[in-house]
C-alpha cells in the first residue's frame, strides 16, 4: 500500500516513490542544546516518530538520522547576535560543553518519556567540523562565497532557484522583513557558513581554518551530516514549518550549489504547538516541559495522545483542560484493551483501514478514531480487537501492551478528578 506525503517543495500530495526500494533514508532536524526541549519543540520530535514508524509499518527499512546542534546557532536565525550555546555558559556559569551535555542527556530522556524510537544515529555539530570546512573550501572554489569583516557568507544571487522551498520573492524582500541588515552583505538574503571568533575574547568553541579562527554557522552541519550519512540527493526532510524560509532554504541554497543536485526529494514541515495564538517558544522566557506534566503526575504518553488528535499540517493548541480530556481518553483506552484478558488475531478489514489512513500523508487523527470504532464494533471478539489495536500501537506509540500500575487509579475517578479541574478552571 502506497504512502502519499504533502511535499513543502511542491506544495503537492504525491505518491513516496523512494530512491532504494523499500528503504527510507532520513534526516530530521534536531534539537539546539542550550536549554530544555519545551512541549512544542517535542510535540516536532514526536511528528519525525511517527513519520518513522509509519514507514516501518508498511514494511520499509528506515535510516534515521538526527542531529545535535552544539554549536552555531545563533540568537537570531538571521545570522546575528549571540551564539546560543555562549549565552547558556553566561546564565549557567558553565563551560558550552558542559551545557551542551547536560541538555543532550535531557532531550534523549524526554525522548525516551514520549516512547520515541532512537533514530539509526545521531550526529553533533562539533563532531563533523573538519567535513563542515570541507564544504566551505568547496563553496569557497566555486566561487559562491565572500568575505566580510565577521565572517564567509553565500551569495545567494548565484543561484537561480533561491528560496524556492519557500517561495520567496527575493527581488521585493525588503531589508529587516524577513532577515536584519547588514550593510556589508551584497544581498539581504545572504547568510553566513562560516563566522569569525570575536577578537576581544575567546569561545570555549572555535577552531583554526584557513580563513581565520571561528565556528561553523548554523546551516552548515545539516548540509555534511545528512550528505555523509545518507548520500545526496536523499529522500526525506522533516522539520518545523518555522525552518522553511531561512534554515532549510539556506541548507538547500549550499548543499545543491556544492553538489549540483537536489539535497532531498522529499520535505516535511511540522505545525507548531501552540497556546492560545502564540507558539512555544525558549524566547518567550516561560515555556512547558515534560517535568511540568509529570510535576502535576501527568503522564507524557498523555501528551502523546493529545498529538496524535491533530494532523501535523495544523496548529495544536494546547491546553491544560485538553491535556485533562486526552489523559482521561488513553487512560480509558489502556483500561479497555487491559481488560481484554486473551489476545487473537489481526482484523485484516480494520488493518486495511488503519493503514490506508496513516499512508495518507499520515493521517494519525483519522487512524487514531479507526481504533475507537474497532474497540466499539461489535461484531469483531474481544481478543482480536486486542490483537489488531496492539498492532496498530507500533504506530501509535502508545505502549499499551505494557502492564497497567498495581495500584493505579480507576478510570472513574480520574474522569472524576478531570471534571473537578474543568470545573476549577471554569471558577
Amino acid at each position: 500500500m502506497s504512502i502519499k506525503i504533502h511535499n513543502t517543495l511542491t506544495r503537492k500530495k504525491t505518491e513516496f516513490k523512494p530512491i532504494k526500494r523499500h528503504r527510507l533514508s532520513f534526516y530530521g532536524c534536531g534539537p539546539t542544546v542550550y536549554h530544555y526541549q519545551h512541549l512544542g519543540n517535542m510535540r516536532t520530535y514526536l511528528m519525525n516518530d511517527l513519520v518513522h514508524r509509519v514507514f516501518l509499518y508498511h514494511g520499509y527499512k528506515v535510516k534515521h538520522i538526527i542531529n545535535i546542534t552544539d554549536v552555531g546557532h545563533l540568537t537570531s536565525d538571521a545570522d546575528t547576535g549571540e551564539d546560543k550555546m555562549e549565552k547558556a555558559k553566561q546564565r549557567e556559569n558553565k563551560s558550552v560543553w558542559e551545557v551542551a551535555d547536560f541538555y543532550t542527556e535531557s532531550f534523549l530522556d524526554f525522548r525516551q518519556r514520549l516512547n520515541l524510537l532512537p533514530p539509526t544515529k545521531y550526529v553533533k555539530a562539533t563532531e563533523c567540523i573538519k567535513a563542515q570546512i570541507k564544504l566551505v573550501k568547496r563553496l569557497f572554489k566555486k566561487g559562491y562565497l565572500y568575505k566580510i569583516t565577521d565572517g564567509l557568507y553565500f551569495d545567494t544571487a548565484k543561484l537561480n532557484d533561491y528560496g524556492k522551498l519557500a517561495r520567496l520573492d527575493v527581488k521585493n524582500l525588503r531589508a529587516g522583513a524577513r532577515i536584519e541588515h547588514n550593510s556589508e552583505k551584497r544581498n539581504i538574503t545572504d547568510f553566513v557558513v562560516w563566522k569569525f571568533s570575536p577578537t576581544d575574547k575567546q569561545r570555549d568553541m572555535e577552531w583554526h581554518s584557513p580563513w581565520g579562527k571561528g565556528f561553523p554557522g548554523w546551516h552548515l552541519e545539516c548540509s555534511v551530516i545528512s550528505a555523509k550519512a545518507l548520500g545526496q540527493p536523499f529522500d526525506l526532510h522533516s522539520g518545523g514549518v518555522d525552518h522553511i524560509p531561512v534554515h532549510h532554504t539556506n541548507e538547500i541554497a549550499q548543499s545543491e550549489a556544492a553538489c549540483g543536485k537536489p539535497l532531498a526529494n522529499y520535505w516535511i514541515h511540522f505545525e507548531h504547538l501552540t497556546i492560545g495564538t502564540e507558539k512555544i517558544a525558549k524566547s518567550s522566557g516561560s515555556f512547558l516541559t515534560l517535568d511540568d506534566l509529570t510535576d502535576r503526575n501527568i503522564d507524557p504518553l498523555a501528551f502523546r495522545y493529545l498529538s496524535l488528535q491533530t494532523h501535523y499540517g495544523k496548529r495544536t493548541e494546547f491546553s491544560w483542560q485538553s491535556l485533562a480530556a486526552a489523559t482521561v481518553a488513553y487512560d480509558n483506552l489502556r483500561h479497555r484493551i487491559a481488560e481484554i484478558s486473551s489476545t487473537g488475531r489481526v482484523d485484516e478489514a480494520y488493518r486495511q483501514m488503519f493503514m490506508t489512513a496513516i499512508g495518507d500523508d499520515f493521517n494519525l487523527p483519522q487512524a487514531l478514531a479507526i481504533t475507537w470504532d474497532l474497540l466499539k464494533d461489535q461484531t469483531v471478539t474481544p481478543a482480536d480487537k486486542k490483537a489488531t489495536i496492539l498492532d496498530f500501537d507500533r504506530v501509535l506509540g502508545l505502549n499499551l501492551a505494557a502492564p497497567l500500575p498495581t495500584a493505579d487509579i480507576p478510570t472513574k475517578i480520574k474522569e472524576l478528578a478531570a471534571a473537578r479541574w474543568q470545573a476549577k478552571l471554569n471558577r
